[in-house]
């Protein structure tokens, strides 16, 4: 025999497919928003963007920066730079970096640090979601 135990969890419909979901579930995926674009800086500093926007006009802003895709990041590969006309994709983060690591292959300990900034910035978003 096992045990079986339940919560109560309040639920909320999502409007776009009618689908009920638990309220914190909702909250979630409202902080990682699809419909968005997150650059992270490296002070773990996040912009979300709402609509489509070009590389240009955040590296404008950081001219000693350069912006990278996520998931183009490789342990042991330099890091790929956005062109400069090239849009951002909706769903996508962003790493914006000191142009001094353009030439540099990316180590694990680099992409820890990435992840961790990273992380750290979206638990700030959210605790202040929650409050």
């Amino acid at each position: 025999m096992g045990v079986c135990a339940s919560t109560q969890t309040p639920l909320t419909r999502n409007p776009k497919c009618g689908v009920k979901f638990p309220k914190q579930q909702q909250q979630q995926q409202q902080l990682l928003n699809l419909d968005s674009i997150k650059v992270v800086h490296m002070d773990g500093f996040i912009e979300e963007f709402s609509d489509p926007i070009k590389a240009s006009k955040i590296t404008s802003r950081n001219p000693n920066f350069f912006l990278c895709n996520s998931e183009q990041m490789l342990i042991g590969s330099c890091v790929p730079s956005l062109s400069s006309d090239e849009n951002l994709q909706m769903g996508q983060i962003y790493f914006l970096l000191p142009l001094s690591l353009a030439h540099s292959p990316l180590s694990l300990p680099d992409l820890c640090n990435f992840a961790i900034k990273a992380s750290s910035a979206l638990r700030n978003i959210q605790s202040s979601l929650f409050r």
